[in-house]
């Protein structure tokens, strides 16, 4: 599958989001880390930053909740026209039911795993996704360092996925940069969330080109 790259916009300035999602018009997604500071120890957006945010870009908008109790809010981000919406199923009581709310409602489901999370008991939920997200670090805050040990499960994961036919992407998020996108696509991952790596730099949008050209040397 191409590499795509999805900016998180927790790496940006909260009081220039717009301009954030300006300065990476070669973006494939941009990346919405909502937190609710129960499931994750940190706060940051909500439904209704993200309903002003896509009147303020073209770029579809990945929405990762790292929140407690997605099953009761998840549709709304899938409603109000964001491209993804991803839950934890660390977090979803009703993961089926939800999955199909959020595609019902015209947005890609994404299923997302703690680094302790294992891939495999959930591998019959595979085919309830259009996106598989591993996370590389704890979640909740931005600009932490790339947990290798999660690279095995990307491989496993890309194998599961490959086995029912490999229409499901595969994302990973946390501590994404140019030393260690090459080691997650060489594992398999090809959807790629950078933070720090893309708005810590100079300039965003040729960093971005930057970890597509290294992944895509894989």
């Amino acid at each position: 599958m191409a590499v795509q790259i999805s900016p998180s916009i927790l790496s940006a300035d909260f009081a220039r989001l717009a301009e954030a999602a300006a300065m990476v018009p070669n973006a494939d997604w941009l990346h919405v880390d909502v937190m609710d500071n129960h499931f994750v120890p940190n706060l940051t957006f909500g439904l209704p930053v993200v309903e002003s945010l896509l009147k303020a870009t073209s770029t579809p908008l990945d929405c990762h909740l790292m929140i407690d109790d997605p099953d009761r809010w998840a549709p709304a981000y899938a409603e109000a026209g964001v491209g993804s919406v991803t839950i934890h199923v660390e977090a979803a009581r009703a993961p089926v039911r939800t999955l199909r709310q959020i595609r019902a409602a015209g947005a890609r489901a994404g299923l997302a795993l703690n680094p302790a999370t294992a891939v495999e008991p959930y591998e019959d939920l595979l085919g309830e996704i259009d996106m598989l997200l591993l996370m590389t670090v704890e979640p909740g805050f931005g600009g932490q360092r790339f947990l290798d040990i999660v690279l095995p499960k990307i491989r496993r994961a890309r194998a599961l996925l490959d086995g029912r036919g490999g229409q499901v992407w595969l994302q990973v998020d946390g501590g994404v940069s140019d030393e260690t996108i090459e080691r997650c696509a060489a594992a398999g991952a090809d959807v790629f969330v950078a933070g720090s790596a893309v708005y810590d730099a100079e300039d965003p949008a040729r960093a971005i080109d930057r970890l597509r050209a290294t992944a895509e040397k894989v």
